[in-house]
């Protein structure tokens, strides 16, 4: 039986983002019912429990040795340790995080990366971690074996940035957890509200890492615009913070708007439905995504979205959202005020949003990934 070797450190360290990818496809592989036997390699255990095996098709192969310092070990001080010596001996190994450990000639190697925004919009990336990515990024890309992009926007870049070979690599699009449906319930939405502290206003709802790339400080300025034409809305933002975030927190004094935008912080997946659902509309106008996510969850809840007319937004999106372009902050102003009150608008987007998000599941990912793992393996 062959043996396929799955990096699942992201999701054991992080909640949304990457995390939440790896989760979901781990799960969605697990409901496959293959001929592989899995391991999933999770580096830093120890502060909190390992979850519970998603199927006795994978066993766990944990380390104590931190992300950190496994990413001394491997890329700065270039040790020849192979993953296998925590791992064991694999047929394939798949690196779910931008960059691929030495492995021993014998395992094929496959590697996912999400996006190259530090390549894109160098300016909104963490210089210490461009830095980094700049270095091992393109290494890991080239000595793959075939290579993941979460979408063709990411893809292009791939090609354009590395000159890689078009055919090593596949777009493999995410997909859209079945909790995400339609929230009504009143006394759900209310509860979730008193969580998370917000009160009776209307809000306009983003998720996503506190930090430069989601362009927050524009849409806080076009919240403020709004109350001065009479539009009274809140913003609602979901997610941890993150890096050079400053700029974002100081908008808020500066546009006096401290009463009516609320940083929730990391917001629990379950919360998640009620607070789509308790929204006037959701906005994602960043400046770069290798996917976008909420578009689609927003959607499959029922919630219009106003999103960014570049990268990946649109190949996301589709006809079913109200796209702009995200340095233009009275175009945001405009397609928030035609999502809150053309009703005509956001009937016709929520049914297009229906539609558009039924295409994207984890199952069909997971099946995309096997035949992929199938190919790679010969078998």
């Amino acid at each position: 039986m062959p043996t396929i070797a799955i990096d699942y450190t992201p999701a054991y360290e992080q909640g949304g983002g990457i995390g939440r990818y790896v989760r979901e496809l781990v799960k969605a592989l697990a409901r496959q019912h293959d001929a592989y036997s899995y391991r999933l390699f999770v580096a830093g255990v120890g502060k909190k429990p390992l979850p519970p095996s998603p199927s006795l098709q994978f066993t766990w192969s944990p380390t104590r040795i931190t992300p950190a310092w496994l990413a001394r070990i491997w890329y700065r001080a270039h040790i020849p340790f192979s993953v296998e010596n925590l791992v064991g001996n694999v047929d394939l190994y798949h690196a779910t995080d931008f960059v691929l450990p030495p492995t021993r000639k014998t395992a094929k190697t496959l590697l996912t990366v999400h996006d190259l925004s530090f390549m894109r919009v160098p300016e909104t990336a963490s210089p210490s971690l461009k830095a980094y990515l700049e270095d091992v990024v393109p290494r890991s890309a080239r000595r793959a074996d075939h290579i993941l992009a979460d979408s063709e926007a990411t893809r292009q870049d791939l090609i354009a940035y590395y000159e890689l070979d078009p055919t090593k690599i596949t777009v493999l699009y995410s997909g859209v957890d079945s909790q995400f449906q339609p929230v009504t319930e009143k006394t759900q939405l209310k509860a979730v509200r008193h969580k998370y502290g917000l009160g009776d206003r209307p809000y306009i709802f983003s998720v996503g890492t506190v930090q430069p790339r989601k362009n927050y400080g524009r849409l806080i300025e076009a919240a403020s615009l709004m109350r001065e034409r009479g539009i009274e809305v809140d913003v609602v933002i979901a997610g941890g913070r993150g890096w050079l975030e400053d700029p974002i927190y100081a908008a808020i004094e500066q546009y006096g708007t401290s009463e009516y935008v609320h940083f929730i912080g990391f917001a629990a997946d379950e919360d998640l439905p009620a607070l789509y659902g308790g929204a006037v509309c959701v906005a994602l106008p960043s400046l770069y995504e290798g996917f976008g996510l909420p578009i689609l969850e927003a959607m499959a809840c029922g919630v219009p979205v106003l999103t960014s007319n570049i990268s990946s937004l649109p190949e996301v999106a589709g006809d079913a959202a109200l796209t702009v372009t995200p340095t233009d902050t009275e175009a945001i102003v405009a397609a928030l005020i035609r999502l809150i009150e053309d009703d005509q608008l956001r009937d016709d987007l929520i049914q297009r949003g229906f539609a558009r998000a039924r295409q994207f599941t984890w199952d069909a990912s997971a099946a995309q990934l096997r035949g992929i793992y199938q190919a790679m393996l010969g078998s």
